[in-house]
């Protein structure tokens, strides 16, 4: 939770600067916030046409040129920017069983404390083509993690076993964390509207996005043994996919993440157990 909490604090204050607008008519570079930020663009002119490419680290807000000059830049030559730094997702993780909220009886082990089951994810890297000043496709690389709060504070889950298999403590545990982190891979179609009076625009992102397992953890704190964690695949299926959309307004916005394959796998008694994730989204462009 400690990291949760000083991501949410980094990312509320990197908010302002995750948004990059390029204005083909202003030469101006003045950085607008606190964040340092390094904007770098190189605009190569041909007879044929104009290519542009753009490399951000954590976005940037250059001097404010007027808004009918930002709703007519011209997008017709090739658009292409690397970004350090997008999109950072903060939300609520949910255990679909076969289309249930409820746990059937054989998955009862895993019940968990819905306000303390939480997702974040950090998209590190992302490439960009934009089409015109609305539609845009991005692919983006980064991590997700899925931290499982379990209600029953005396189990705990079984490494290395044949299926995904639990076993009762004598100790009790104060926390008792179940958690998969992912290399994930999304992949977003993006359209957004013209700036309104307040310099912002409505985005809306929808696309397919696949993951990697990195590992898969549980955390338990207890008196008898202080913190404790154990690293292991625990099952978790070692690729996800799925899809997404995001809906923000400025850089701010929802966000909601459906994957389709199982969370476990080789494990007969998961089959149907599937994730449902939404919550805040900052960086919207």
């Amino acid at each position: 939770m400690k990291r949760l909490i000083i991501t949410a604090i980094l990312c509320g204050m990197l908010g302002e600067v995750f948004a990059q607008q390029k204005d083909t008519t202003s030469t101006s570079t003045t950085a607008k916030s606190v964040t340092i930020t390094i904007d770098s663009v190189i605009t190569t002119k041909t007879k044929k046409k104009n290519k542009s490419f753009s490399f951000t680290i954590g976005g940037g807000k250059k001097d404010k040129p007027s808004i009918d000059s930002l709703n007519r830049v011209d997008h017709s030559g090739v658009d292409f920017d690397f970004s350090l730094f997008s999109h950072y997702s903060l939300g609520l993780a949910n255990l679909l069983d076969n289309g249930s909220f409820t746990l059937s009886p054989k998955n009862e082990f895993l019940n968990y404390t819905a306000l303390k089951t939480s997702y974040d994810s950090f998209e590190m890297f992302s490439f960009g083509y934009r089409f015109n000043n609305h539609f845009k496709i991005n692919l983006a690389a980064g991590f997700d993690w899925t931290l499982i709060r379990l209600q029953n504070n005396n189990i705990s889950i079984v490494a290395d076993a044949p299926t995904l298999t639990y076993k009762v403590d004598a100790t009790k545990y104060s926390k008792n964390r179940f958690s998969s982190n992912y290399l994930i891979l999304p992949l977003d179609f993006s359209f957004r509207t013209n700036m309104d009076k307040h310099r912002k625009r409505i985005s809306v992102e929808v696309g397919p996005e696949v993951g990697f397992l990195v590992d898969g953890m549980l955390k338990q704190i207890s008196d008898d043994h202080g913190k404790v964690k154990n690293f292991n695949d625990f099952h978790f299926a070692k690729f996800k996919y799925g899809a997404f959309t995001r809906i923000g307004y400025g850089d701010v916005g929802i966000f909601a993440k459906y994957n389709f394959n199982d969370m476990f796998v080789n494990s007969p008694d998961q089959k149907g157990l599937k994730s449902f994730v939404f919550g805040v989204t900052f960086g919207f462009d």
